[in-house]
């Protein structure tokens, strides 16, 4: 679609929305769930009708029974007595000597699951991930496999690995991270025991595909780049976003961190990796895969960077570094990202700088946080004018126009809330934040994407109680039209009674086209993937999540009335803001991927 074209669309959407009927329907819910994974997660739209989502909770799951020993069988029991008070909608082990014989109920499998997820991280076991990756084209979702494989002597992936499409330009380029996935290998250890270990070769990787997943392509990062071989530990790198002009951009690990590498080459350590004790009992590679996923070790130093993709392959990258140069002794990790890039190559994001923004000759162990940053004509440049009230700030996304938006991290009324921002980075010497008014003055919001007509999209607390960890408010998805100074929850904009409560919004395209998540009332399967019924036959219901997209209608001056609008308000309550972060948590995994858009 041509230029004049979209300008004469995004006007006409504009108008709509600056109309105070701000109840009248002006999009219409387009649902993107797919039947293999239980729960599926908003990315991106290009403006060619593609969408990327992600998708949780994969039904069938395969276990590898054979590598259970009948104590964990037992285990898998007791768990499952304890819990089923908790966990409603599953019931006791149902049937103990068919789940010993690899033929478990979709009751028990589901136990089984849950169990295993308990282990992540101890090698002893098998890994639960199945974080999927897919491609929604009008009404088909295909998954894109990245770096998993199958079983040995089967056909059935790992569903160990942690797959994220970013994006997809509009010719049709993937992008993304991926990890790899965790093995069995066998081992001896010291005291003639026979072991199996569950590896994986790294946790992260950037990937980018040229032909919508048929080919893929990895890109590995500098401290991987290493000519012996004995030090390339997997490294983490990610692709965050990619312009139409092939520029991509996102994180590389550039160099393991000295403490780290230390403990990994000592031969003295109690825990160290060259210590002949430790390795008679732990393989090596596991040993360094305990340092490596330690998301409170820090391995890596990482930067912002920069690169040149093409259809071969060919990958040519710049490092665009980091906002302050830390004191030469300071053997911190220092990290940088670059979450966005428009077709001029300027890039913006986040990077580590000093809380005092004025410090010119920082100590060893200088005061430091996360700030947002714009990366442009080979400098990084700070977006908060005052770090010490602006603080832990992100740049998510950046306009053609060089428009930028995200949030910061602000004290209001005594606790930490994000207020959503745009500034306009045309002239790094003038660049102001500006913070619309959204939801209310304590909502913490996030504004995620922007687009080429002024529309801002993200999400915002709707509920007003103080908060806590286990009982967080609820968020709705807001669009801003900055041309306007328009603020509207996005749920205010659907058709009356509407099934979905849109709860965040992760991009808008340049037809006004919303990716975005809901939470949708839908028959509940069961661990195998098959519909389930009570005892009457009535089916049983359940709250998902769901991706969605959100696509401009004509307003037909359609006012909701308060029955109406409480159905939408009301719709999704009982399944917990809490429950959805833990789903698939967009900024809480322990992976470094918990760190990207």
């Amino acid at each position: 679609m041509n230029r004049f074209v979209k300008s004469m669309l995004a006007l006409s959407i504009t108008s709509a929305m600056s109309l105070p009927l701000v109840n009248a329907a002006t999009y219409k819910v387009i649902d993107k769930g797919v039947a293999s994974v239980k729960y599926t997660y908003a990315q991106q739209a290009n403006n060619t009708g593609d969408m990327v989502l992600s998708g949780t909770n994969v039904y069938n799951f395969p276990v590898q029974f054979e590598h259970l020993s009948d104590t964990d069988f037992d285990s898998i029991e007791n768990y499952a007595l304890i819990n089923s008070f908790i966990v409603h909608e599953l019931e006791p082990i149902e049937d103990i000597d068919a789940l010993k014989d690899h033929n478990p109920t979709p009751n028990d499998l589901a136990w089984t699951v849950r169990w295993l997820e308990t282990k992540n991280g101890n090698y002893l076991y098998q890994e639960v991930e199945g974080t999927v990756a897919m491609i929604n084209s009008g009404n088909d979702s295909n998954e894109v496999t990245v770096f998993d494989v199958s079983f040995e002597g089967g056909d059935v992936p790992t569903r160990s690995t942690l797959d994220i499409v970013k994006g997809i330009t509009d010719s049709g380029w993937l992008y993304g991270s991926a990890s790899s996935p965790y093995l069995p290998q066998d081992f001896v250890n010291s005291s003639g025991d026979e072991l199996t270990f569950w590896g994986s070769d790294f946790s992260s990787r950037a990937f980018y595909s040229p032909d919508r997943g048929v080919t893929v392509f990895e890109i590995k990062p500098p401290s991987e780049n290493n000519s012996d071989e004995d030090k390339n530990y997997g490294g983490v790198s990610g692709l965050l976003d990619v312009s139409e002009t092939q520029i991509a951009v996102g994180f590389m690990s550039t160099e393991m961190n000295v403490n780290v590498q230390e403990l990994i080459d000592s031969e003295t350590s109690s825990n160290g990796c060259e210590n002949p004790e430790v390795i008679d009992d732990l393989p090596k590679n596991i040993c360094i895969q305990t340092y490596r996923d330690d998301g409170n070790t820090k391995a890596y130093q990482i930067r912002a960077f920069q690169s040149t993709i093409t259809p071969s392959g060919d990958v040519s990258t710049e490092n665009l570094g980091l906002l302050v140069t830390p004191h030469e002794d300071d053997e911190r990790t220092f990290e940088s990202y670059a979450q966005a890039v428009n077709d001029e190559g300027v890039a913006v994001g986040f990077s580590h700088g000093w809380i005092d923004e004025s410090e010119v000759d920082p100590s060893e162990s200088q005061g430091r946080s996360f700030y947002a940053v714009v990366y442009k004509n080979g400098k990084v440049t700070s977006l908060a004018q005052d770090h010490g009230v602006d603080f832990d700030s992100k740049a998510y996304d950046i306009s053609n126009l060089g428009i930028a938006t995200g949030h910061v991290t602000k004290s209001i009324n005594g606790k930490l809330r994000t207020k959503f921002y745009y500034i306009d980075t045309a002239n790094i010497d003038e660049m102001e934040m500006i913070f619309p008014t959204d939801f209310f003055d304590s909502s913490s919001s996030t504004a995620r994407a922007i687009n080429e007509n002024g529309f801002i999209v993200g999400e915002g607390e709707v509920e007003t109680h103080t908060d806590s960890a286990a009982n967080p408010r609820r968020t709705h998805a807001f669009i801003y039209d900055l041309n306007n100074d328009v603020f509207t929850d996005v749920n205010d904009l659907l058709t009356c009674a509407n099934p979905y409560n849109i709860i965040e919004a992760r991009d808008i395209n340049e037809d006004n086209v919303i990716s975005a998540s809901a939470i949708y009332k839908v028959q509940r399967r069961d661990a195998t993937g098959e519909l389930m019924f009570d005892d009457q036959g009535d089916a049983l219901m359940e709250d998902v999540v769901r991706a969605v997209t959100l696509e401009p209608m004509p307003d037909d001056g359609q006012v909701c009335t308060p029955e109406e609008e409480g159905k939408v308000e009301r719709q999704g309550a009982s399944f917990g803001l809490f429950a959805l972060l833990s789903l698939f948590g967009f900024g809480l995994r322990r992976r470094i991927l918990s760190l990207s858009k």
